[in-house]
């Protein structure tokens, strides 16, 4: 038997805008987290890789969640902060929480 899976997260977000004047903008993106990394403690993480939306350019996410944050019912979610990669000489600042994990269930 293979290992058991864990589950993930959906998220989505903007970024906070970058670049003055009229080339201020800021990217959406959306996706799915990984599965669950155990970590220290009991709790867990997940990594987010996804690239922004284009508006002649995009940047990526690459970034570890911070441990789950309980929110009632035996559900959680997690707190990503950072910054995206450096592209069309900018990066983007972010900070958005995961999606409720199986929030039907």
């Amino acid at each position: 038997m293979g290992k058991k899976q864990r589950h993930t997260h959906e998220f989505l977000g903007s970024t906070k805008l970058a670049e003055p004047g009229e080339d201020r903008h800021n990217h959406r993106f959306a996706g799915v987290t990984s599965e669950a990394i155990p970590i220290k403690g009991g709790n867990h993480v997940h990594i987010i890789r996804v690239n922004t939306d284009f508006l002649d350019h995009h940047h990526k996410l690459i970034i570890k969640t911070g441990p789950a944050i309980p929110v009632g019912n035996g559900k959680h979610i997690h707190l990503v902060r950072g910054v995206t990669t450096f592209n069309d000489g900018h990066v983007h600042r972010f900070v958005f929480t995961t999606l409720i994990d199986r929030p039907l269930v």
